[in-house]
């Protein structure tokens, strides 16, 4: 629109009649928002009182409302069932019925979900809905419009499924006769083929053979080609119905007529209806029937018809199967030789690479024949089959090459999916994959892993980066899920080098927290199956340290969900030794986040305890919660420690024996930890095997030296005597060192993990109300430990003269005991060679 200046105005005849125009623009611009405004005859027209009740409501807009507020009321009607369905029934649904004849095509719409949400929801039984609305629902079903026609013969379908077999004949079968006559319109009849096929299950075969039979080869020779097709798709829902002889005698014959028909889409469906019924047909309908007609249509599919290509690509696999049995080795060779050639339609291939030249085809046909290669996707597990998995590498590679670098995305996807379930699919069936391979194609359960793919671990770590470095978070998240499978596919040792620290990495590093919790979790797996000490406890220090103790308040809150996944893989003996602890002491994280998910957390820290084995742990629980109730200055952290509190209270702590209540929990516990006991025991095995062997060694080379040393002069035999008691008290001192280290390596269920955590295994079984008590060797008095505070502290024992002292105190007691009794023993030794050197003088 041109700008009108006022400043120059010109009214000489070409401005004005500008001027003019530009005025008419401006009213037709006004005009829409004029319409948009309702008129006060308008407003009262629409208005409805609020005092009258739901029926009268309906009834009111039904009769004077306009067709927007009718619909409403129509899609309203399933909620007026359910609050009062005899009154609206009795009142509202004979106006529904009256409307629906003048209505429009929404509201048509909107009836025939509502009286299938009727019939589905039950709000009244068969026999009332199928004397007040089934007659509703066969009134509108020749509507004029197809979409409202289907959708009123969806509902009818529906409702045949629920309707006795009786109302079924009297109100629908026997006014079917005469809609499927030619003289009815084109819709009347693609409905009635439809319902044909519906109530063929509906009765017995005697009734079908006397009352629908006739029916359906009348629709079988319609003249219109679209009921031909219609009727022939419901063929199969006939042959179903009465049974085996009957097919062979009445439906096959159709069939065979139908499949020579001259519209495309009619022996298309006749095509695909023979194959679902391939197992109705014994083996002479196979050969002498069905394969001549399937060879006609593989060979017109090429030559002269390409409409029916797709469908017999979709097909092939399920129609190679069923005729298995038949072929004669030329006919098994010619449609393998088929399914080749359909794989590759459309390409110019050279060593299965598409060098990007299509053949000269229109958009239709490329189309159709991306659909064919996707449909040859699909059916390769069944070609599989069908050529024998022996004859794989030999018949099928080539093929299986071509559809998995097809240059269409849909073709691969589908090649991933069809041999087992593009990288999101491969990856939901990622475990069964691995197992089959690596047992060389059989579930048997082998013990040798990795034999024959020795590239799999860096395929496997290859995906994994390839995977992180993507965009797609969800698939990384799934395939670190997926890899949790690994401890049954390939040794600890190569998990523990190649996966664990990976995982850790991930953990600690990426961005997304469904990948960290993902990796978290398969890291705990890891742990759970790895088969050495050293390993597992470098593995769970990292975790302390790294996570647990990190900088980052992020991979402290990591720890937490890392605790969740170790309390629900381990026995709760195992989290109780190495992250119990670790975890109360985030009750003085600075972060409110961390304290406040670490209260979230508590009620499975304390399920994990057992009495009277953990009461030392529980006392450091209930000291945590106590200080966090007095020291706590977040409103929010102290709201979640409040409400925490009154859940752990409920709690019942479970004990050593076993409880009914507790059972099953406790039996799964038992099992981890036996399975737990028996990782260790293996390790132990090992060392003590390996022990031994060192131990043989060592005592070859004494006797050796002893040998030599037996050689020496007699006039040095004094010497001798003293050399060989001090080599005596060497090697019984090596013993015993050794021993020690056995002892050492053999206390994986009570060795320190952690140097901060070194006092929890020294603490006693046994224990008092106030404390712990150990007695020390050489003193009169006893070392007591006590938990009443937050740090071990002296204390005085009244007048018993008993001391308590902190842990490092016991140590250093220890320590000044062994050295005095040692000084004692060394002074007299030195006191008794005086003495005897005196009396020799």
């Amino acid at each position: 629109m041109r700008p009108i200046i006022f400043s120059k105005m010109d009214f000489s005849h070409s401005s004005l009649f500008g001027y003019i125009e530009d005025l008419q623009e401006l009213t037709i611009i006004e005009r829409p928002v004029r319409r948009s405004l309702k008129t006060p005859e308008e407003i009262e027209r629409l208005t409805v009182d609020e005092e009258l009740s739901d029926i009268e409501r309906a009834l009111f807009l039904l009769s004077s409302g306009q067709d927007i507020q009718g619909t409403s009321v129509v899609a309203n009607l399933p909620v007026l069932m359910r609050q009062n369905p005899a009154e609206t029934l009795r009142r509202v649904l004979p106006k529904i019925r009256e409307v629906l004849h003048v209505a429009g095509v929404e509201m048509q719409l909107t009836a025939a979900v509502s009286f299938l949400t009727v019939l589905q929801e039950e709000s009244v039984s068969i026999h009332t809905y199928s004397h007040s609305f089934l007659h509703i629902i066969l009134q509108n079903l020749e509507h004029r419009d197809a979409g409202v026609s289907n959708a009123w013969l969806e509902t009818l379908l529906a409702v045949i499924e629920a309707l006795p077999k009786e109302t079924i004949r009297h109100e629908i079968l026997n006014p079917l006769v005469s809609k499927a006559q030619l003289s009815q319109t084109l819709q009347s009849r693609l409905v009635s083929c439809k319902i044909m096929g519906k109530v063929a299950n509906k009765f017995e075969a005697h009734i079908i053979k006397r009352e629908v039979l006739p029916l359906v080869k009348s629709l079988c020779q319609d003249v219109e080609y679209e009921v031909r097709t219609c009727m022939c798709r419901q063929l199969e829902h006939v042959a179903r119905g009465i049974g085996t002889d009957l097919t062979k005698t009445v439906v096959l014959p159709e069939l065979v007529e139908l499949a020579r028909d001259e519209g495309s889409s009619v022996r298309l469906a006749a095509f695909e209806t023979l194959v679902n019924l391939l197992d109705m047909f014994d083996a002479d309908d196979r050969s002498q029937t069905v394969l001549p007609l399937v060879k006609s249509f593989c060979e017109k599919s090429f030559k002269a018809d390409e409409s029916i290509i797709v469908s017999l690509s979709f097909h092939l696999g399920k129609l190679c199967n069923g005729l298995y049995g038949i072929f004669t080795p030329e006919q098994h060779l010619r449609f393998l030789e088929f399914y080749k050639k359909l794989s590759t339609l459309g390409l110019q291939q050279e060593n299965g690479h598409n060098d990007n030249q299509l053949h000269l085809q229109t958009l239709e046909q490329e189309k159709k024949y991306i659909s064919v290669r996707k449909n040859c996707a699909y059916n390769f597990p069944a070609m599989i089959v069908f050529v024998d998995p022996k004859n794989f590498h030999l018949e099928l590679y080539s093929i299986f090459f071509c559809l998995c670098h097809d240059p269409e995305v849909s073709v691969r996807y589908t090649m991933a999916i069809s041999f087992f379930e593009v990288l999101d699919a491969l990856v939901g069936h990622l475990p069964e994959i691995l197992e089959l391979m690596t047992n060389g194609g059989e579930k048997n359960g082998s013990e040798s892993k990795l034999l024959s793919i020795p590239d799999l671990i860096p395929a496997l770590t290859t995906a994994e980066q390839r995977a992180a470095t993507s965009l797609k978070w969800r698939t990384h998240e799934k395939l670190l899920q997926k890899y949790a499978c690994l401890p049954h596919i390939i040794s600890s040792d190569q998990i523990y080098y190649r996966f664990i620290q990976r995982m850790l990495t991930i953990v600690l590093t990426n961005n997304v927290l469904p990948v960290q919790k993902a990796a978290a979790r398969t890291l705990c797996v890891y742990l759970r199956y790895n088969r050495k000490q050293e390993q597992r406890h470098e593995v769970i220090q990292k975790l302390i340290e790294q996570l647990g103790q990190g900088k980052s308040y992020w991979n402290r809150l990591r720890f937490l969900d890392t605790c969740e996944f170790i309390m629900e893989l381990f026995s709760k003996s195992f989290f109780c030794k190495y992250f119990f602890l670790p975890v109360l002491e985030l009750t003085h994280d600075p972060v409110a986040n961390v304290r406040m998910k670490l209260c979230c957390l508590l009620p499975k820290v304390k399920s994990t305890l057992k009495i009277p084995t953990d009461k030392h742990l529980l006392q450091q629980l209930e000291l945590c919660i106590r200080k966090l109730l007095c020291q706590e200055k977040d409103k929010d952290v102290l709201t979640i420690v409040k409400r925490t509190v009154l859940e752990l209270d409920r709690m019942e702590i479970s004990v050593d024996a076993f409880q009914k209540r507790f059972y099953e929990n406790d039996l799964l516990d038992q099992e981890k930890e036996r399975q737990e006991h028996l990782l260790e025991m293996e390790q132990l095995e090992k060392e003590k095997q390996k022990n031994e062997g060192r131990s043989a060694n060592i005592n070859d080379k004494m006797f050796e030296k002893k040998r030599r040393d037996s050689k020496t002069s007699s006039v040095l035999a004094k010497s001798i005597n003293l050399s060989i008691s001090g080599s005596s008290s060497g090697t019984s001192a090596g013993k015993e060192e050794k021993k020690s280290k056995l002892v050492r390596s053999q206390s994986f269920s009570t060795q320190v993990l952690h140097p901060k955590y070194s006092n929890i295994d020294k603490c006693p079984n046994k224990s008092s109300a106030t404390g712990y008590t150990s007695s020390i060797p050489g003193m009169g008095k006893s070392c007591m430990l006590s938990f009443s505070d937050d740090s071990f502290r002296t204390h005085s024992a009244g007048n018993s003269g008993n001391a308590v002292f902190p842990s490092s105190c016991s140590r250093n007691l220890f320590n000044s005991a062994n050295q005095k009794n040692n000084g004692n023993k060394e002074g007299q030794s030195r006191k008794m060679s005086v003495k005897n050197r005196k009396s020799n003088s």
